[in-house]
């Protein structure tokens, strides 16, 4: 029956006036500490989850539903027809062969290594939003122009040597077979000329920085090969279920294949986001336990000035443990007051920036791709929010309570 009467009278502590104003000044120094360390790991974790968000939202562009590649090596034979099995799968869409390996790019006196990447362009734009990234563009219009094939290049690709929409470009490949004839390096290479049909930008460095996107029959002549892919990028039913169907297709290709959907082709960002999201959680734990002490230094101040009324409990029968049960919930309290209104402090600050963009980024508007700070609000982050301050809360409790039984043993065996 004490937990009743001990929790009563630590509540009537901790709204009751203080006699020393310095104590109530401490007390709420606290509290504002506790809140303010909390609605940063809400805000924070915010931020990381919207970062990540952005990162996922761009996969779409250029990333497939799934990929699938070669468990050894670069390239697999009969790539088409593996991309038909795996295309009469039900819940697929699109299933198409590409082939991706280094070439050189020369327009004009410019030259620079760019990754060649060969796909079948009419099932390559269903599967990708290509087509809504390219900014700039040529259709040649005289019937007598020279009839060159086709290039979609990146904005890295096509700064880097100056290529403009109508733009004649070579592209050189080094021969996959025979020796290297040192007096004539020119007959190690296979050349083809293309015409710069488009310029894309994705906002994603991976593809920007040095992507061509040519016909796949131009990849295979250029690198040397009959019916190898590197991969097969395959687009899926809107209502499919992307992990049953990856574990199928998964099933149907083999040991010989790896099969990853849109999150695990890019699984090295979203570890660095995860990783770098866990690392500031710690740090900001760490001032939640820093915080904690102005708890504790607060709470034996009150232990001290409540001398008188611990003598009065006393004397009407509590124990010295119902006196430490009384400060243990007294911390409680003081510890959900800063947690719960950090919290709400935190839901608050993550809500106003996601609908208004309060914090802007800083840089020229025109070339951001978001004017503000992403964040995105997880019910999860919250329940994890909660544990160490659960955690902080009964520990400054059982610090607390044993300073006040200990303080109050003390006490009375001076008296005696």
């Amino acid at each position: 029956m004490r937990r009743k009467p001990s929790a009563w009278i630590a509540w009537r502590y901790l709204l009751s006036k203080k006699s020393h104003s310095a104590v109530g000044a401490i007390s709420m120094v606290s509290i504002c500490g506790m809140a303010i360390a909390t609605a940063a790991i809400i805000c924070v974790l915010s931020v990381f989850n919207g970062f990540k968000d952005v990162i996922a939202g761009r996969l779409d562009s250029l990333s497939p539903d799934i990929m699938v590649t070669p468990a050894k090596g670069k390239v697999f034979e009969n790539a088409d027809s593996i991309a038909e099995a795996i295309a009469a799968t039900e819940g697929i869409r699109i299933a198409t062969p590409t082939l991706t390996d280094n070439a050189l790019a020369i327009c004009g006196s410019k030259e620079m290594p760019v990754t060649l990447k060969g796909v079948d362009m009419a099932r390559y734009r269903k599967t990708t939003s290509l087509d809504s990234l390219v900014i700039d563009r040529y259709s040649p219009s005289d019937p007598g122009e020279k009839q060159l094939r086709k290039a979609i290049f990146s904005i890295g690709a096509a700064v880097g040597i100056s290529a403009a929409p109508g733009e004649e470009v070579l592209l050189f490949t080094p021969i996959r077979e025979g020796r290297v004839n040192l007096s004539n390096p020119a007959a190690s290479f296979l050349t083809d000329s293309v015409l710069t049909t488009g310029v894309f930008r994705s906002d994603q460095s991976e593809f920007d920085e040095n992507h061509v996107i040519v016909d796949i029959d131009l990849a295979r002549d250029l690198l040397q090969y009959d019916t190898e892919a590197s991969a097969i990028e395959i687009s899926i039913d809107p209502k499919a279920n992307l992990t049953g169907l990856t574990r199928k297709i998964s099933l149907l290709t083999g040991d010989a294949f790896t099969v990853k959907d849109r999150m695990q082709q890019q699984e090295m960002n979203f570890r660095m986001i995860t990783i770098e999201k866990w690392i500031t959680f710690l740090l900001l734990f760490f001032i939640l336990v820093i915080a904690s002490f102005n708890i504790i230094s607060s709470l034996s101040m009150l232990v001290i000035e409540k001398d008188r009324s611990i003598s009065t409990l006393r004397a009407i029968g509590f124990s010295r443990n119902g006196i430490g049960s009384i400060f243990f919930w007294e911390s409680i309290f003081v510890t959900m007051a800063g947690g719960a209104s950090g919290i709400c402090l935190g839901v608050a600050l993550t809500l106003l920036q996601e609908h208004f963009g309060l914090i802007r980024l800083q840089g020229d508007p025109g070339t951001l791709t978001i004017a503000a700070y992403p964040v995105h609000l997880d019910p999860t982050d919250i329940l994890l929010t909660l544990l160490p301050i659960t955690v902080i809360g009964v520990a400054t409790a059982l610090i607390t309570a044993s300073y006040a039984k200990s303080r109050t043993r003390n006490r009375e065996t001076v008296v005696s």
